[in-house]
């Protein structure tokens, strides 16, 4: 009898260490949700790599082509990284504000599209070049590095300003991380939408002042990525999240003795 009591001591002991050091949900999900972030600026490379193919007569040297690819790949995984970012999320979110959440989402989708559509550009005019289209093709290769200097305008310059906004405040709100990092995102989208602005009406080049204002977004996205990956939610905020029904905002919470 001892010994079987001493048994099942040692067994809800082992149990009890073992829950101990289980990761909960939520704080995989926040682990998922930083490390994609961090995946995401593994792109910064390209600045070097697509260099040459940018050049107003790559069509007519030999290359290289390697570094094009190569490029070409960090941005599709960051592409892919970037709606993973969203939809790791979206479980958490969507407690705090369901139709926001959804928007996060849906922004992380179209700036992947257009990320996808710049790839397709450059990788064009490699294939032009290896196609030995010479001189003929020369327009058309210029035209294809203006259309993926446009697309990254709009993709990985304004999306970044939408992502900020659409998830800034559910963090904000939500008080899943603290404030001062949201707060951080809303200064780098006003300044990055304010970059954005000069370089369509041609004030300042594109690839000028943009990337000194594109400065402080991207602080903002890593500083959540390290924050989720070695913090994870607070968990009063996780608490409170899940105390009330989802898609329902504490702001918009009415109660029943006020209302009647």
């Amino acid at each position: 009898m001892t010994q079987t009591v001493s048994k099942t001591s040692r067994g809800d002991q082992f149990q009890g260490d073992r829950e101990e050091f289980q990761m909960s949900p939520r704080r995989k999900t926040a682990l998922v949700a930083g490390v994609l972030y961090l995946l995401t600026f593994v792109s910064i490379p390209t600045l070097i790599l697509y260099g040459p193919v940018k050049g107003a007569n790559y069509i007519l040297g030999p290359g290289p082509d390697t570094a094009v690819i190569v490029g070409g790949i960090l941005e599709i995984i960051v592409a892919l990284a970037g709606i993973g970012t969203a939809v790791a999320l979206f479980p958490v979110l969507k407690r705090q504000n369901e139709g926001v959440a959804l928007g996060f989402v849906g922004s992380r989708v179209l700036e992947a599209a257009t990320i996808f559509a710049g790839v397709v550009f450059l990788l064009s005019v490699v294939t032009l070049r290896q196609a030995g289209v010479g001189a003929a093709g020369l327009v058309t290769a210029q035209a294809l590095v203006a259309m993926y200097n446009r697309t990254f305008l709009v993709g990985q310059s304004l999306m970044p300003v939408v992502n900020a906004l659409l998830l800034g405040s559910l963090l904000y709100q939500s008080r899943l991380v603290p404030r001062v990092l949201p707060l951080l995102g809303f200064v780098g989208a006003t300044l990055l939408v304010a970059g954005d602005g000069a370089v369509i009406f041609g004030l300042t080049p594109q690839h000028g002042a943009v990337g000194v204002v594109a400065f402080p977004i991207a602080i903002w996205e890593f500083s959540l990525g390290v924050y989720l990956v070695v913090k994870g939610f607070r968990p009063s905020a996780i608490t409170a999240l899940y105390s009330r029904p989802a898609g329902v905002d504490n702001g918009s919470l009415v109660p029943v003795a006020a209302a009647r």
